[in-house]
């Protein structure tokens, strides 16, 4: 594999874990704005638009920033359910299309809706 081909994927990582840091940071750690600014934009390849936009938004919305790490590490944990659950029966675009179908959830139910396919699935 080209080492290329997981450079979005790194990037999105990067961005989800400099969210944990500045959100933490701003919110137990008491950064101001500048000091939220300037560690997001030594850690990431954003600019300085874009980088205080998202320091506004997570201003006002404690945790906000967390909610992307969270639903990435549910997703993983789901889908890995979902591929020792069925095995062979596990195709990875049917696991996406269970989780994109039904738009926007709360993880509680996406969860659901996960654990009803896989039942589902089983039964043939």
């Amino acid at each position: 594999k080209d080492p290329l081909d997981n450079l979005g994927r790194l990037r999105d990582e990067m961005m989800r874990a400099v969210r944990l840091v500045v959100d933490s940071g701003i919110h137990y750690k008491r950064w101001t704005r500048e000091q939220a600014i300037a560690y997001m934009l030594e850690n990431t390849g954003m600019g300085e638009g874009d980088v205080t936009a998202e320091i506004e938004r997570y201003f006002v919305n404690p945790g906000q920033a967390l909610a992307y790490k969270a639903g990435m590490l549910k997703i993983l944990a789901l889908r890995e359910k979902a591929r020792k659950e069925l095995g062979d029966r596990f195709t990875l675009g049917a696991f996406h299309d269970q989780v994109l179908s039904h738009g926007a959830l709360p993880l509680s139910l996406l969860e659901r809706v996960i654990d009803d396919w896989i039942a589902k699935t089983k039964a043939g």
